[in-house]
Protein backbone atom coordinates (compact mmCIF):
# COMPACT_ATOMS: atom_id res chain seq x y z
CA UNK A 1 0.00 0.00 0.00
CA UNK A 2 1.37 3.42 -0.95
CA UNK A 3 1.34 6.01 1.81
CA UNK A 4 0.34 9.58 1.09
CA UNK A 5 3.06 12.20 1.46
CA UNK A 6 2.46 15.81 2.43
CA UNK A 7 3.69 18.63 4.65
CA UNK A 8 1.38 21.08 6.36
CA UNK A 9 2.22 24.77 6.14
CA UNK A 10 3.66 26.26 9.29
CA UNK A 11 1.80 29.06 11.06
CA UNK A 12 4.36 31.57 9.76
CA UNK A 13 4.08 30.36 6.17
CA UNK A 14 0.28 30.30 6.26
CA UNK A 15 0.06 33.92 7.43
CA UNK A 16 1.64 35.07 4.16
CA UNK A 17 -1.00 33.05 2.33
CA UNK A 18 -4.04 34.38 4.19
CA UNK A 19 -2.65 37.94 4.12
CA UNK A 20 -2.73 38.01 0.31
CA UNK A 21 -5.43 40.12 -1.32
CA UNK A 22 -6.19 41.22 -4.86
CA UNK A 23 -4.49 44.54 -4.20
CA UNK A 24 -1.58 43.18 -2.15
CA UNK A 25 0.03 40.09 -3.64
CA UNK A 26 2.46 38.31 -1.34
CA UNK A 27 5.16 37.09 -3.67
CA UNK A 28 8.81 37.99 -3.29
CA UNK A 29 11.09 38.51 -6.26
CA UNK A 30 14.69 39.03 -7.26
CA UNK A 31 15.69 40.98 -10.34
CA UNK A 32 19.04 39.70 -11.62
CA UNK A 33 20.90 41.63 -14.30
CA UNK A 34 23.51 39.63 -16.21
CA UNK A 35 25.94 39.90 -19.07
CA UNK A 36 24.71 38.05 -22.13
CA UNK A 37 28.10 36.37 -22.55
CA UNK A 38 28.01 32.84 -23.90
CA UNK A 39 24.22 32.73 -23.75
CA UNK A 40 23.96 35.16 -26.67
CA UNK A 41 22.48 33.56 -29.77
CA UNK A 42 23.51 34.41 -33.37
CA UNK A 43 20.23 36.32 -33.71
CA UNK A 44 21.14 38.52 -30.74
CA UNK A 45 18.83 36.91 -28.16
CA UNK A 46 19.66 34.55 -25.30
CA UNK A 47 19.64 30.76 -25.16
CA UNK A 48 16.57 30.39 -22.95
CA UNK A 49 16.24 26.60 -23.49
CA UNK A 50 19.75 26.17 -22.08
CA UNK A 51 18.78 28.05 -18.90
CA UNK A 52 15.65 25.90 -18.61
CA UNK A 53 17.71 22.70 -18.98
CA UNK A 54 20.07 23.85 -16.23
CA UNK A 55 17.11 24.58 -13.98
CA UNK A 56 15.60 21.15 -14.68
CA UNK A 57 18.90 19.54 -13.64
CA UNK A 58 18.79 21.40 -10.30
CA UNK A 59 15.17 20.76 -9.31
CA UNK A 60 16.07 17.79 -7.09
CA UNK A 61 17.84 20.30 -4.82
CA UNK A 62 14.65 22.38 -4.49
CA UNK A 63 11.84 19.88 -3.78
CA UNK A 64 9.36 22.68 -3.03
CA UNK A 65 9.59 23.76 -6.69
CA UNK A 66 7.80 20.50 -7.59
CA UNK A 67 5.05 20.91 -4.97
CA UNK A 68 1.73 22.72 -4.92
CA UNK A 69 -0.84 23.60 -2.27
CA UNK A 70 -3.79 21.41 -1.37
CA UNK A 71 -6.59 22.93 0.71
CA UNK A 72 -8.18 20.52 3.22
CA UNK A 73 -11.89 20.14 2.55
CA UNK A 74 -12.77 20.27 6.26
CA UNK A 75 -10.66 23.27 7.20
CA UNK A 76 -7.19 23.72 8.63
CA UNK A 77 -4.02 25.00 7.06
CA UNK A 78 -3.14 23.92 3.50
CA UNK A 79 -0.55 21.22 2.86
CA UNK A 80 2.26 20.84 0.33
CA UNK A 81 1.82 17.88 -2.02
CA UNK A 82 3.80 16.75 -5.04
CA UNK A 83 2.57 18.12 -8.36
CA UNK A 84 1.66 15.36 -10.80
CA UNK A 85 3.61 17.18 -13.51
CA UNK A 86 5.80 20.26 -13.61
CA UNK A 87 5.37 22.25 -16.81
CA UNK A 88 8.64 24.14 -17.16
CA UNK A 89 7.31 25.95 -20.22
CA UNK A 90 4.71 27.52 -17.93
CA UNK A 91 7.04 28.39 -15.06
CA UNK A 92 9.96 29.68 -17.17
CA UNK A 93 8.72 32.61 -19.28
CA UNK A 94 10.74 34.30 -22.05
CA UNK A 95 10.06 37.87 -23.15
CA UNK A 96 12.02 40.51 -25.06
CA UNK A 97 12.34 44.24 -24.52
CA UNK A 98 11.75 46.51 -27.52
CA UNK A 99 14.81 48.26 -28.88
CA UNK A 100 16.98 49.84 -27.60
CA UNK A 101 16.39 47.89 -24.32
CA UNK A 102 16.82 50.67 -21.76
CA UNK A 103 16.67 50.45 -17.98
CA UNK A 104 13.36 52.33 -18.12
CA UNK A 105 11.90 49.70 -20.46
CA UNK A 106 13.09 46.95 -18.12
CA UNK A 107 11.54 48.81 -15.22
CA UNK A 108 8.16 48.91 -16.96
CA UNK A 109 8.32 45.22 -17.87
CA UNK A 110 9.36 44.18 -14.34
CA UNK A 111 6.57 46.30 -12.85
CA UNK A 112 4.01 44.61 -15.09
CA UNK A 113 5.27 41.16 -14.08
CA UNK A 114 5.13 42.03 -10.38
CA UNK A 115 1.41 42.87 -10.72
CA UNK A 116 0.53 39.37 -11.90
CA UNK A 117 -0.62 36.85 -9.26
CA UNK A 118 0.87 33.38 -8.99
CA UNK A 119 -1.49 30.54 -9.92
CA UNK A 120 -2.33 28.69 -6.68
CA UNK A 121 -3.23 25.52 -8.59
CA UNK A 122 0.44 25.17 -9.60
CA UNK A 123 3.78 25.36 -7.77
CA UNK A 124 4.07 28.94 -6.54
CA UNK A 125 7.01 30.25 -8.53
CA UNK A 126 7.89 31.71 -11.91
CA UNK A 127 11.13 32.73 -13.63
CA UNK A 128 10.98 35.41 -16.31
CA UNK A 129 13.88 35.66 -18.76
CA UNK A 130 13.95 39.19 -20.20
CA UNK A 131 16.30 39.62 -23.14
CA UNK A 132 17.28 42.70 -25.15
CA UNK A 133 18.65 44.86 -22.34
CA UNK A 134 21.37 47.34 -23.31
CA UNK A 135 21.05 46.56 -27.03
CA UNK A 136 21.33 42.83 -26.29
CA UNK A 137 24.58 43.00 -24.29
CA UNK A 138 22.71 42.22 -21.06
CA UNK A 139 19.58 40.36 -20.00
CA UNK A 140 17.54 40.13 -16.82
CA UNK A 141 16.06 37.28 -14.81
CA UNK A 142 13.05 38.08 -12.63
CA UNK A 143 12.39 35.24 -10.19
CA UNK A 144 9.01 35.31 -8.43
CA UNK A 145 8.18 33.05 -5.49
CA UNK A 146 5.37 33.20 -2.97
CA UNK A 147 6.39 34.37 0.50
CA UNK A 148 4.70 31.30 2.02
CA UNK A 149 7.57 29.27 0.51
CA UNK A 150 10.56 31.14 1.91
CA UNK A 151 11.93 34.19 3.70
CA UNK A 152 14.84 36.43 2.76
CA UNK A 153 17.55 34.24 4.29
CA UNK A 154 16.27 31.19 2.41
CA UNK A 155 16.08 33.29 -0.74
CA UNK A 156 19.78 34.10 -0.42
CA UNK A 157 20.61 30.40 -0.25
CA UNK A 158 18.29 29.68 -3.17
CA UNK A 159 20.18 32.21 -5.30
CA UNK A 160 23.30 30.06 -4.98
CA UNK A 161 21.35 27.04 -6.28
CA UNK A 162 19.71 28.72 -9.26
CA UNK A 163 23.06 30.27 -10.25
CA UNK A 164 26.60 28.93 -9.83
CA UNK A 165 29.97 30.30 -8.68
CA UNK A 166 31.52 28.24 -11.46
CA UNK A 167 31.33 29.99 -14.86
CA UNK A 168 32.12 26.69 -16.60
CA UNK A 169 29.62 24.48 -14.79
CA UNK A 170 28.21 21.81 -17.08
CA UNK A 171 24.53 20.94 -17.22
CA UNK A 172 23.88 17.59 -15.59
CA UNK A 173 21.11 15.15 -16.37
CA UNK A 174 17.82 15.71 -14.50
CA UNK A 175 17.21 13.19 -11.75
CA UNK A 176 14.21 10.90 -12.22
CA UNK A 177 11.06 12.22 -10.57
CA UNK A 178 8.07 10.22 -9.38
CA UNK A 179 5.42 12.26 -7.55
CA UNK A 180 4.26 10.88 -4.23
CA UNK A 181 0.51 10.40 -3.76
CA UNK A 182 -1.51 13.19 -2.18
CA UNK A 183 -3.54 12.55 0.98
CA UNK A 184 -7.30 12.14 1.02
CA UNK A 185 -9.59 14.59 2.79
CA UNK A 186 -10.20 12.00 5.53
CA UNK A 187 -6.46 11.58 6.15
CA UNK A 188 -6.05 15.34 6.47
CA UNK A 189 -9.02 15.57 8.83
CA UNK A 190 -7.65 12.86 11.14
CA UNK A 191 -4.18 14.44 11.11
CA UNK A 192 -5.69 17.84 11.88
CA UNK A 193 -7.52 16.43 14.93
CA UNK A 194 -4.29 14.82 16.15
CA UNK A 195 -2.46 18.12 15.75
CA UNK A 196 -5.10 19.97 17.76
CA UNK A 197 -4.83 17.47 20.61
CA UNK A 198 -1.04 17.80 20.77
CA UNK A 199 -0.90 21.53 19.99
CA UNK A 200 -0.58 22.79 23.60
CA UNK A 201 2.55 20.67 24.07
CA UNK A 202 4.05 21.88 20.78
CA UNK A 203 3.06 25.46 21.56
CA UNK A 204 4.98 25.28 24.82
CA UNK A 205 8.22 24.37 23.05
CA UNK A 206 9.16 27.95 22.08
CA UNK A 207 9.22 28.89 25.76
CA UNK A 208 11.29 25.90 26.79
CA UNK A 209 14.09 25.71 24.23
CA UNK A 210 16.79 26.40 26.78
CA UNK A 211 16.00 23.32 28.86
CA UNK A 212 14.46 22.89 32.30
CA UNK A 213 14.68 24.75 35.56
CA UNK A 214 15.66 28.37 35.92
CA UNK A 215 16.78 28.76 32.30
CA UNK A 216 13.34 27.68 31.03
CA UNK A 217 11.55 29.97 33.49
CA UNK A 218 13.75 32.87 32.44
CA UNK A 219 13.01 32.15 28.77
CA UNK A 220 9.28 32.03 29.52
CA UNK A 221 9.38 35.37 31.36
CA UNK A 222 11.25 36.98 28.46
CA UNK A 223 8.74 35.73 25.93
CA UNK A 224 5.73 36.82 27.98
CA UNK A 225 7.33 40.24 28.42
CA UNK A 226 7.95 40.44 24.67
CA UNK A 227 4.30 39.55 24.03
CA UNK A 228 3.14 42.35 26.35
CA UNK A 229 5.44 44.80 24.57
CA UNK A 230 4.08 43.65 21.21
CA UNK A 231 0.51 44.18 22.41
CA UNK A 232 1.43 47.64 23.69
CA UNK A 233 3.02 48.63 20.35
CA UNK A 234 -0.04 47.39 18.45
CA UNK A 235 -2.20 49.94 20.31
CA UNK A 236 -0.17 52.87 18.95
CA UNK A 237 -0.81 53.51 15.28
CA UNK A 238 1.89 54.85 13.00
CA UNK A 239 1.56 58.40 11.70
CA UNK A 240 -0.33 58.90 8.43
CA UNK A 241 2.10 59.81 5.65
CA UNK A 242 2.07 60.12 1.84
CA UNK A 243 3.60 56.62 1.80
CA UNK A 244 0.53 55.07 3.42
CA UNK A 245 -3.11 54.59 2.54
CA UNK A 246 -5.52 52.35 0.66
CA UNK A 247 -3.62 50.14 -1.76
CA UNK A 248 -4.32 49.59 -5.43
CA UNK A 249 -3.54 46.55 -7.63
CA UNK A 250 -0.63 48.05 -9.57
CA UNK A 251 3.08 48.04 -8.79
CA UNK A 252 6.09 50.02 -9.92
CA UNK A 253 9.63 48.87 -9.23
CA UNK A 254 13.01 50.58 -9.14
CA UNK A 255 16.50 49.55 -8.09
CA UNK A 256 19.87 50.97 -7.12
CA UNK A 257 23.41 49.70 -6.59
CA UNK A 258 25.77 51.14 -3.97
CA UNK A 259 29.41 50.14 -3.26
CA UNK A 260 29.51 47.77 -0.29
CA UNK A 261 33.05 48.88 0.58
CA UNK A 262 31.81 52.38 1.45
CA UNK A 263 28.92 50.98 3.49
CA UNK A 264 31.40 48.85 5.46
CA UNK A 265 33.59 51.92 5.95
CA UNK A 266 30.55 53.77 7.34
CA UNK A 267 29.87 50.84 9.64
CA UNK A 268 33.38 51.10 11.07
CA UNK A 269 33.40 54.89 11.33
CA UNK A 270 29.97 55.10 12.98
CA UNK A 271 30.56 51.98 15.12
CA UNK A 272 27.31 50.31 14.19
CA UNK A 273 26.06 47.42 12.07
CA UNK A 274 25.48 47.33 8.33
CA UNK A 275 21.76 47.12 9.09
CA UNK A 276 22.01 50.33 11.15
CA UNK A 277 23.68 52.06 8.20
CA UNK A 278 20.92 50.81 5.87
CA UNK A 279 18.21 52.11 8.22
CA UNK A 280 20.09 55.40 8.57
CA UNK A 281 20.17 55.78 4.78
CA UNK A 282 16.44 55.00 4.59
CA UNK A 283 15.70 57.51 7.38
CA UNK A 284 17.45 60.26 5.42
CA UNK A 285 15.56 59.36 2.24
CA UNK A 286 12.19 59.27 4.04
CA UNK A 287 12.92 62.69 5.59
CA UNK A 288 13.71 64.14 2.16
CA UNK A 289 10.66 62.46 0.62
CA UNK A 290 8.30 63.85 3.26
CA UNK A 291 9.66 67.35 2.65
CA UNK A 292 9.29 66.76 -1.10
CA UNK A 293 5.62 65.89 -0.50
CA UNK A 294 5.15 69.02 1.66
CA UNK A 295 4.95 67.13 4.97
CA UNK A 296 6.79 68.36 8.07
CA UNK A 297 8.94 65.39 9.27
CA UNK A 298 8.98 66.85 12.79
CA UNK A 299 5.30 65.91 13.08
CA UNK A 300 5.78 62.31 11.91
CA UNK A 301 6.37 59.20 14.01
CA UNK A 302 7.72 57.00 11.21
CA UNK A 303 8.27 53.32 12.01
CA UNK A 304 9.56 50.47 9.91
CA UNK A 305 9.33 46.73 10.28
CA UNK A 306 12.69 45.05 9.81
CA UNK A 307 12.74 41.24 9.66
CA UNK A 308 14.97 39.28 12.05
CA UNK A 309 16.26 35.83 11.08
CA UNK A 310 15.28 33.31 13.79
CA UNK A 311 16.94 30.27 12.19
CA UNK A 312 19.12 28.06 14.34
CA UNK A 313 21.88 25.78 13.05
CA UNK A 314 19.45 22.90 12.41
CA UNK A 315 17.25 25.04 10.14
CA UNK A 316 19.94 26.32 7.79
CA UNK A 317 19.25 25.40 4.18
CA UNK A 318 15.51 24.91 4.73
CA UNK A 319 12.87 26.78 2.78
CA UNK A 320 9.94 28.25 4.65
CA UNK A 321 9.81 31.23 7.01
CA UNK A 322 11.87 31.35 10.18
CA UNK A 323 11.60 35.07 10.67
CA UNK A 324 10.35 37.52 13.28
CA UNK A 325 10.58 41.31 13.16
CA UNK A 326 11.56 44.47 14.98
CA UNK A 327 9.61 47.71 14.94
CA UNK A 328 12.18 50.49 14.57
CA UNK A 329 11.26 54.20 14.77
CA UNK A 330 13.22 56.18 12.20
CA UNK A 331 14.40 59.61 13.43
CA UNK A 332 13.12 61.49 10.38
CA UNK A 333 12.80 64.72 12.38
CA UNK A 334 16.59 64.76 12.92
CA UNK A 335 18.39 66.95 10.38
CA UNK A 336 21.90 65.59 11.09
CA UNK A 337 22.67 62.36 9.21
CA UNK A 338 25.20 61.04 11.73
CA UNK A 339 22.77 61.71 14.59
CA UNK A 340 20.12 59.71 12.75
CA UNK A 341 22.39 56.67 12.56
CA UNK A 342 23.40 57.08 16.21
CA UNK A 343 19.73 57.13 17.29
CA UNK A 344 19.01 54.03 15.22
CA UNK A 345 22.06 52.25 16.65
CA UNK A 346 20.86 52.93 20.21
CA UNK A 347 17.38 51.67 19.34
CA UNK A 348 18.53 48.42 17.71
CA UNK A 349 20.93 47.78 20.61
CA UNK A 350 18.00 48.05 23.02
CA UNK A 351 15.91 45.75 20.83
CA UNK A 352 18.69 43.17 20.88
CA UNK A 353 19.04 43.43 24.64
CA UNK A 354 15.29 43.10 25.18
CA UNK A 355 15.03 40.28 22.62
CA UNK A 356 12.08 42.13 21.11
CA UNK A 357 11.77 39.69 18.21
CA UNK A 358 10.57 37.05 20.68
CA UNK A 359 7.11 38.66 20.77
CA UNK A 360 6.17 37.79 17.18
CA UNK A 361 8.10 34.52 17.41
CA UNK A 362 6.12 33.43 20.48
CA UNK A 363 2.80 34.50 18.99
CA UNK A 364 3.46 32.32 15.94
CA UNK A 365 4.82 29.50 18.09
CA UNK A 366 1.56 29.15 20.04
CA UNK A 367 -0.71 29.73 17.07
CA UNK A 368 -1.46 26.01 16.61
CA UNK A 369 -3.75 26.05 19.62
CA UNK A 370 -5.14 29.56 19.22
CA UNK A 371 -8.16 30.10 16.94
CA UNK A 372 -6.88 31.13 13.51
CA UNK A 373 -8.97 34.35 13.43
CA UNK A 374 -7.30 35.42 16.69
CA UNK A 375 -3.84 34.76 15.28
CA UNK A 376 -4.65 36.59 12.01
CA UNK A 377 -6.04 39.56 13.96
CA UNK A 378 -2.96 39.63 16.19
CA UNK A 379 -0.63 39.52 13.20
CA UNK A 380 -2.47 42.41 11.50
CA UNK A 381 -2.31 44.38 14.74
CA UNK A 382 1.43 43.73 14.97
CA UNK A 383 1.85 45.07 11.41
CA UNK A 384 -0.41 48.04 12.08
CA UNK A 385 1.98 50.38 13.92
CA UNK A 386 4.48 50.57 11.04
CA UNK A 387 4.70 52.64 7.86
CA UNK A 388 6.98 50.48 5.76
CA UNK A 389 9.07 47.32 5.61
CA UNK A 390 12.86 47.49 5.23
CA UNK A 391 14.68 44.19 4.91
CA UNK A 392 18.43 43.63 4.61
CA UNK A 393 19.85 40.19 3.74
CA UNK A 394 23.56 39.34 3.38
CA UNK A 395 24.45 37.48 0.21
CA UNK A 396 27.52 35.87 -1.38
CA UNK A 397 30.57 38.07 -1.78
CA UNK A 398 31.72 36.36 -4.96
CA UNK A 399 30.30 36.43 -8.49
CA UNK A 400 27.57 34.03 -9.56
CA UNK A 401 26.97 32.89 -13.13
CA UNK A 402 23.90 31.94 -15.14
CA UNK A 403 25.35 29.30 -17.46
CA UNK A 404 28.61 31.23 -17.80
CA UNK A 405 26.99 34.67 -17.93
CA UNK A 406 28.06 36.79 -14.97
CA UNK A 407 25.37 38.24 -12.72
CA UNK A 408 26.06 41.95 -12.31
CA UNK A 409 23.47 42.59 -9.62
CA UNK A 410 20.72 40.85 -7.63
CA UNK A 411 17.98 43.27 -6.55
CA UNK A 412 15.36 41.91 -4.12
CA UNK A 413 11.72 42.99 -4.20
CA UNK A 414 9.42 42.46 -1.20
CA UNK A 415 5.63 42.80 -0.87
CA UNK A 416 4.27 45.98 0.65
CA UNK A 417 2.76 45.78 4.11
CA UNK A 418 -1.00 46.43 4.42
CA UNK A 419 -1.75 50.14 3.82
CA UNK A 420 1.89 50.74 2.86
CA UNK A 421 2.88 52.06 -0.53
CA UNK A 422 6.53 51.00 -0.54
CA UNK A 423 8.66 47.99 0.36
CA UNK A 424 12.45 48.40 0.54
CA UNK A 425 14.79 45.40 0.28
CA UNK A 426 18.59 45.25 0.30
CA UNK A 427 20.90 42.38 -0.69
CA UNK A 428 24.69 42.41 -0.52
CA UNK A 429 26.33 40.65 -3.44
CA UNK A 430 29.88 40.55 -4.80
CA UNK A 431 31.02 43.87 -3.32
CA UNK A 432 27.72 45.66 -4.01
CA UNK A 433 24.73 46.68 -1.93
CA UNK A 434 21.78 45.98 -4.24
CA UNK A 435 18.56 47.84 -3.42
CA UNK A 436 15.08 47.00 -4.67
CA UNK A 437 11.96 49.19 -4.34
CA UNK A 438 8.47 47.78 -4.83
CA UNK A 439 5.89 50.59 -4.82
CA UNK A 440 2.16 51.05 -5.18
CA UNK A 441 1.94 53.88 -7.77
CA UNK A 442 -1.43 54.96 -6.37
CA UNK A 443 0.38 55.91 -3.14
CA UNK A 444 3.97 56.43 -4.31
CA UNK A 445 3.79 57.61 -7.92
CA UNK A 446 7.51 58.36 -8.07
CA UNK A 447 9.59 55.42 -6.76
CA UNK A 448 12.49 56.65 -8.89
CA UNK A 449 12.44 59.82 -6.80
CA UNK A 450 12.71 57.77 -3.61
CA UNK A 451 15.52 55.73 -5.17
CA UNK A 452 17.44 58.92 -5.95
CA UNK A 453 16.87 60.15 -2.39
CA UNK A 454 18.38 56.91 -1.08
CA UNK A 455 21.48 57.70 -3.12
CA UNK A 456 21.54 61.29 -1.82
CA UNK A 457 21.18 60.09 1.77
CA UNK A 458 24.03 57.62 1.29
CA UNK A 459 26.32 60.27 -0.24
CA UNK A 460 25.54 62.61 2.64
CA UNK A 461 26.60 59.98 5.18
CA UNK A 462 29.80 59.22 3.27
CA UNK A 463 30.66 62.90 3.10
CA UNK A 464 30.03 63.48 6.81
CA UNK A 465 31.95 60.39 7.82
CA UNK A 466 34.88 61.40 5.62
CA UNK A 467 34.96 64.88 7.17
CA UNK A 468 34.58 63.79 10.78
CA UNK A 469 36.35 60.46 10.89
CA UNK A 470 38.57 60.39 7.79
CA UNK A 471 36.88 57.16 6.82
CA UNK A 472 38.75 55.03 4.25
CA UNK A 473 36.79 54.33 1.10
CA UNK A 474 37.59 50.61 1.05
CA UNK A 475 37.16 47.91 3.65
CA UNK A 476 37.95 44.17 3.40
CA UNK A 477 35.52 43.26 6.19
CA UNK A 478 32.56 40.97 5.61
CA UNK A 479 29.09 42.58 5.87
Amino acid sequence: MTHACYERLSARDNLFLVAETRTNLMHMAALQIAETGGLRTPEGGIDAPRIARALAASLHRIPRYRQKLKDPRFGGRPVWVDAEKLDLDYHVRHVCLPRPGTQEQLQREASRIMELPLDRSRPLWEIWLIEGLDAGLQFAVLSKIHHCMLDGAAGAELASILASPDPNEAIGAPEPYTPKPAPSSLELLLESWARRVSAPLRGARPVSRQGNGSAAHSEARERLGALRELASEALHRASPTPLNGRQGPHRSVAWLTLPLSEVLALKRALRCSVNDVVLGIVAGAVRRYLIHRNVDPARIDFRVSTPVNMRDASQRGQLGNFVSSWIVPLPVAEADAAARVEAICKCTFQLKQSRAALGVDTLLGISDWLPEPVVALSARAAAGPVNMIVTNVPGPQFPLYQQGSKLLGIHPLVPCLPRSGLGVAVFSYDGKLCWGFNADPDLVPDPERFRDLIDESFRELVRLASEKFETPRACPDEP
